[in-house]
């Protein structure tokens, strides 16, 4: 079934489905993302805890702790978008990613009992799981397909940010507690436990998979065939370069923001919690908001509109002063909206990565993207430090708000953009360069991205003896891939993986 780059409200009425919180292995799903997540953030808490109180960690063993967790995306992330798409079959992949999971968790309780814990052991631990998460990924990003169908997705990813924000408020406090009560080490369990039930969930999901495996040419040239889709698809390019601008003006933010607040700000450190928790509320309205309201208007103009309040918080954030209720007062409102926009910005981006993606080149697309991100959020860091020193805290937040400002015309100059000027009759409409390819055809990606000129010259005849609606949306969208002409080149957008400039990772 052939999708239309933007949503038309006059559109054929989608045949009525069972609504998606009635789907029993949706619910499933859902049910086992938000478990496993959540355990997730209990470690977050828990493992540098252990580390730190019952090992005496120095600063460098706790350096590589933290970089332990997002070494794998960089090493595999690439890797692990092929093997995905080689599977005809994506949730026994699933299943033993959140078993060994599970098993590498479990081990630190254990061996802390036994009295031979040690912080080698907490980074061997790390490494497991971040690897095993990174196939997770991976294999969860098609295998969407097979459960839901095509006129719920956005509704369906709404749901697994909501997963997120649900983690975001939750977790932080439920780990708190299990610490306080069980001790650090004991509470990690609380992890293997989360990942133990949701490998259950997802092996109790009855709907049949129907992947048909991409051909393999090698791991190199199945690698470079995810990345060159992903840069020469004027969609996809688009959506990469607003979501790596983002996410290094977002994580540069991120490395001066608590200097700022309490120093700058004088804001208290609790009421900082406080803010983190209303962005994870915020995500949750933007779930909810985004799959209703993308029913009506379409998943591109909900995320065009909502890049372009991606800069309000932070600039806010930049020009604050008054008294300290003023303070609290906008940036509870900030923090709120900026998560909701968040979830709103990456279910859109999901819908629309998920929909252009040729069939056979999905998941090595949506690997690409996670590999773009989590390696800019290094660079973004050391950039926001590096900046916050030599200019100050003010000025860098600033810029970083000018910055993310930046991803809007990676966005309104591409296809994405709902209105072109139309060619006029004396001028035939040039071809388009990249026509949008089906979300369901098995077609090769070469030929969803370069047709030919016979089978483009047939379908212009074809559409010209179609309603002048339909024709005058095809010139539309002709004239869009034209004015793109020389593409820019950038990176990555990660659906799943913005970074939230509240909590230091986005979903």
């Amino acid at each position: 079934m052939k999708h239309s780059l933007h949503n038309s409200p006059h559109a054929s009425p989608p045949t009525e489905l069972t609504p998606l919180r009635q789907q029993r292995d949706y619910r499933l799903l859902w049910t086992a993302r938000t478990i496993s997540i959540t355990g997730s953030e209990v470690s977050k808490l828990a493992i540098p805890l252990t580390a730190i109180t019952l090992l005496t960690a120095s600063p460098s063993q706790m350096g590589l702790l933290t970089a332990a967790a997002s070494v794998p995306a960089l090493l595999f992330g690439l890797q692990s978008g092929a093997i995905a798409d080689r599977l005809t079959r994506h949730r026994p992949l699933m299943i033993a990613c959140e078993l060994v999971s599970c098993a590498a968790a479990a081990t630190i309780p254990i061996a802390w009992l036994l009295g031979v814990l040690n912080v080698v052991w907490l980074i061997v631990v790390a490494l497991v799981i971040g690897t095993a998460s990174v196939l997770f990924k991976a294999a969860n990003f098609p295998h969407v397909v097979a459960v839901v169908a095509p006129e719920q997705r956005t509704e369906a990813i709404a749901g697994f940010h909501a997963s997120y924000s649900v983690a975001s408020v939750a977790g932080p406090g439920l780990a708190g507690l299990l610490v306080q009560i069980l001790t650090a080490p004991l509470a990690i369990l609380a992890e293997a436990l989360s990942f133990l039930t949701s490998a259950f969930l997802l092996r109790s999901i009855r709907k049949p998979e129907k992947n048909t495996p991409a051909t393999s040419h090698g791991m190199w040239r199945d690698v470079m065939a995810g990345l060159k889709t992903s840069v020469t698809h004027p969609v996809l390019r688009a959506l990469l370069a607003a979501g790596v601008t983002i996410n290094f003006f977002a994580m540069a933010y991120t490395a001066v923001y608590m200097l700022y607040m309490l120093n700058t700000l004088n804001i208290p450190k609790g009421l900082i919690g406080v803010l983190t928790a209303l962005s994870g509320i915020g995500g949750l309205l933007g779930a909810w908001i985004t799959a209703r309201l993308s029913k009506n208007h379409g998943e591109t103009r909900i995320l065009l509109i909502a890049v372009l309040f991606f800069p309000i918080e932070i600039l806010a954030v930049g020009l604050l002063t008054g008294p300290l209720w003023w303070k609290l007062s906008l940036l509870a409102l900030t923090s709120t909206i900026t998560g909701g926009i968040i979830v709103a910005f990456a279910t859109c981006m999901g819908t629309i990565t998920m929909r252009v993606s040729p069939p056979e080149l999905r998941a090595r697309v949506n690997a690409t993207t996670t590999f773009a991100v989590q390696g800019v959020l290094a660079l973004g860091g050391l950039t926001g430090g590096f900046l916050g020193e030599s200019l100050g805290l003010r000025p860098t937040i600033l810029i970083c708000a000018a910055g993310i400002a930046l991803s809007t015309l990676w966005l309104w100059t591409s296809p994405l953009r709902p209105h072109h000027p139309k060619p006029t009759p004396l001028e035939p409409a040039s071809k388009p360069q990249s026509p949008t390819p089906s979300t369901d055809s098995s077609a090769p990606a070469t030929r969803s991205l370069t047709p030919s000129t016979d089978s483009s010259d047939s379908a212009t005849q074809s559409l010209a003896a179609s309603t002048d609606h339909l024709n005058s949306a095809v010139r539309s969208f002709t004239t869009s891939a034209d004015h793109l002409g020389t593409p820019v080149r950038p990176f990555d957008t990660s659906a799943d993986h913005l970074i939230n400039v509240k909590r230091h990772s986005w979903p």
